[in-house]
């Protein structure tokens, strides 16, 4: 199944608490719960203004709309071409 990661823009995503990092994750596994096993949420990454998700989808049309779904924004979905890593050196 193809892998994306999704920027969304947050600003102070940084300093969210832990309460509301759960809120908002408990809104997304809500709506996925409700999309089926075709979209899976991988993980996130929280910097200073943005969260960087890592989810597995048929397609960018599914993340959309886990997005829109989720009240969440989608500033940029980009399909994972491969995966890289120290070993890839070897």
């Amino acid at each position: 199944m193809p892998k994306y990661v999704i920027e969304r823009e947050i600003p102070g995503a940084g300093k969210l608490t832990a309460e509301q990092l759960k809120a908002i994750s408990q809104t997304s596994c809500g709506v996925l719960s409700k999309m089926g096993s075709q979209i899976q949420w991988v993980q996130s990454y929280v910097t200073t203004d943005k969260i960087y998700c890592i989810y597995n989808a048929p397609n960018e049309e599914m993340i959309r709309e886990h997005a829109k779904q989720g009240g969440f924004p989608a500033n940029s979905v980009s399909q994972v071409a491969t995966i890289i890593d120290p070993t890839t050196a070897e």
